[in-house]
Order: C-alpha cells, then sequence, then structure tokens
C-alpha cells in the first residue's frame, strides 16, 4: 500500500485525526482509523482498522519516514512472526474501545 494521506502521521496524532487512505495493490483507495502503534526492534508499526464494515480485522503496516515529501511511508509486512509479535504487543497494552483476540 502506498501513502494517500494529506498530512504527516505526526500531524495527525496531534489534531486527534488517526485516519489515513492509503491505496492497495489494485490501485482502490482503502480508509483506516490508525488506532495505535507499536514500536518494535527499532521499527515502527501501526495497527489499523478498516473503515469497511464486512472487514473487521486489523491491519499492520510498518511506517517508514520518508525523506521527500515530509510524509511516511505504510508498507506491508510479509513476515507472520513479526507481524503476529506487533499484534500481541499491540494487545498486551492496548486499552481502548476495539476488542480483540
Amino acid at each position: 500500500m502506498s501513502d494517500k494521506n494529506s498530512k504527516p502521521l505526526d500531524e495527525l496524532e496531534e489534531d486527534n485525526e488517526n485516519y489515513i487512505t492509503l491505496t492497495d495493490e489494485e490501485g482502490n483507495d482503502v480508509s483506516f482509523e490508525i488506532i495505535d502503534t507499536v514500536q518494535h526492534d527499532d521499527r515502527l508499526f501501526a495497527v489499523m482498522i478498516p473503515f469497511d464494515e464486512e472487514d473487521d480485522g486489523v491491519v499492520i503496516l510498518e511506517i517508514i519516514p520518508a525523506e521527500e515529501p515530509e510524509f511516511d511511508d505504510f508498507v506491508s509486512v510479509d513476515d507472520e512472526e513479526l507481524l503476529e509479535t506487533v499484534f500481541e504487543k499491540f494487545k498486551k497494552n492496548y486499552d481502548g474501545p476495539y476488542e480483540f483476540e
């Protein structure tokens, strides 16, 4: 997915606007709510929920700081073990309105 957001992530957090629209592999825009970020092994990951009501799962993408323009890139993670580790770390620390198994 590529970043189609109009604000850098730190600005979104300051404005309490934890929403982002990304473009998937097929060129479709997909909107997400960023519910948390997780630091793991000097890497930062965004834990997000898609706005599509048919999809009740979370999406975890790595956040890569961009050089130009000053917008972060959100990159898919192919390592299933890493995704599980990040998700477990997220669940351990998450204290919000959503429930996860």
